[in-house]
């Protein structure tokens, strides 16, 4: 901070002012920086979309991938250079060579490493792109994880040589780290539990990207895994985040994995319905299953069960092809117009909760027997 507030004093009470050559290399240095912007913007608006047009006519993705991921850094490379080179005509010294020299390497490490941090998910997709037409399945939720994992080493690595850049010793750091090791495994006991269970998550895969799944804490559609958590999104919209240490320990029903999704209830049917005729109407409702398109074939039971309070009860249980809800309800609500077009023709009607109570008149009352207890005595 000093030495900063120097150089200005040595600016302002210096013959900079009045000297004609300071100002022809100020001019010279602005101009370079000048320079270096417009062929920024003629990169941008000339050379990068002629390569972008080049790539899009090669045979994979992976060059125009290259250039996209490449665009921003290469942009940002102009105007460094820029302003190396301008402080390198300056009629004045902002810092010494050796420091200036320093924070350009440290920024081209800076600028590629930032390529290939944009360029890591576009390998992702060609990683898919290959596996697809190796008809190798790759799991969803696979590669963003793996993603992330490749982007977190790839900022240490680069950050790591940016210190052996400005001379630091980054083993006697790795050794300083060694020696806090237990009070950091300490501390972050709970963030390395969570990392392990993103691990399990995605080596065991009880779901993926998309999956309806309902866990004790949580039940929606998971939208995306991290080193620490698992995003679902709710069926009320709502983004829930969970640990996945908690997620990894927890039972987990994933509904999209469903084969078949289960219809089952009772018909209960009036009790001065004839034998003939349920039995009828057993026969057809289970004959009509049996014929429906959108029904599964390997599992159908409707069977007459039970006699109930109020009702003679039909027991069904068969199961739809879909698994998706809509398309689900679609399958129950058709059944059930067939069921009740069935008994409608069969005169047949729906039972009710009913109740039938019997009122003895004083006659019935006179008449009824008496009643003795054991010891002979009248109740």
């Amino acid at each position: 901070m000093n030495k900063t507030i120097d150089w200005f004093n040595s600016i302002w009470t210096a013959d900079y002012w009045t000297d004609l050559n300071f100002w022809i290399d100020m001019g010279v240095s602005l101009l370079i920086l000048l320079l270096f912007l417009l062929w920024r913007k003629l990169f941008t608006k000339y050379f990068f979309k002629g390569l972008l047009a080049i790539s899009q006519k090669t045979p994979t993705d992976l060059f125009t991938y290259i250039v996209l991921a490449f665009n921003k850094p290469v942009r940002m490379f102009f105007v460094i250079l820029g302003i190396f080179f301008a402080l390198k005509t300056a009629p004045f010294s902002l810092m010494e060579a050796q420091t200036l020299s320093k924070l350009i390497r440290s920024s081209i490490i800076g600028l590629f490493a930032w390529g290939i941090f944009n360029f890591i998910p576009y390998s992702s997709n060609l990683f898919t792109n290959l596996s697809t037409r190796l008809e190798f399945e790759v799991d969803k939720i696979v590669m963003p994880f793996v993603t992330k994992v490749l982007r977190f080493i790839l900022i240490a690595l680069a950050f790591s040589i940016v210190l052996e850049v400005w001379e630091y010793d980054v083993g006697a750091i790795v050794a300083g780290l060694g020696l806090g090791g237990l009070a950091f495994a300490l501390a972050a006991q709970e963030s390395l539990k969570n990392l392990l269970g993103g691990f399990i998550i995605v080596t065991e895969k009880p779901f993926t990207m998309g999956d309806w799944i309902k866990t004790p804490s949580v039940e929606g559609v998971v939208e995306d895994i991290s080193f620490r958590s698992t995003q679902v999104r709710t069926f009320a919209q709502a983004v829930v985040t969970v640990p996945n240490a908690t997620l990894s320990n927890e039972p987990i029903t994933n509904w999209s994995k469903m084969g078949k999704r289960q219809i089952t209830f009772k018909l209960g049917v009036q009790y001065d319905t004839t034998r003939t005729s349920l039995e009828r109407v057993v026969r057809r409702i289970e004959n009509m299953l049996r014929n429906h398109e959108a029904i599964d074939q390997e599992t159908i039971l409707v069977r007459f069960d039970s006699f109930g309070a109020s009702s003679l009860d039909i027991f069904l249980y068969f199961f739809t092809k879909s698994v998706m809800w809509g398309e689900y309800l679609e399958v129950k609500e058709d059944i059930n117009f067939r069921i009740m077009e069935i008994l409608e023709e069969e005169d047949v009607v729906v039972a009710f909760p009913t109740r039938t109570l019997h009122i003895e008149s004083p006659q019935e009352e006179k008449e009824k027997p008496k009643q003795y207890s054991l010891r002979g005595e009248k109740a």
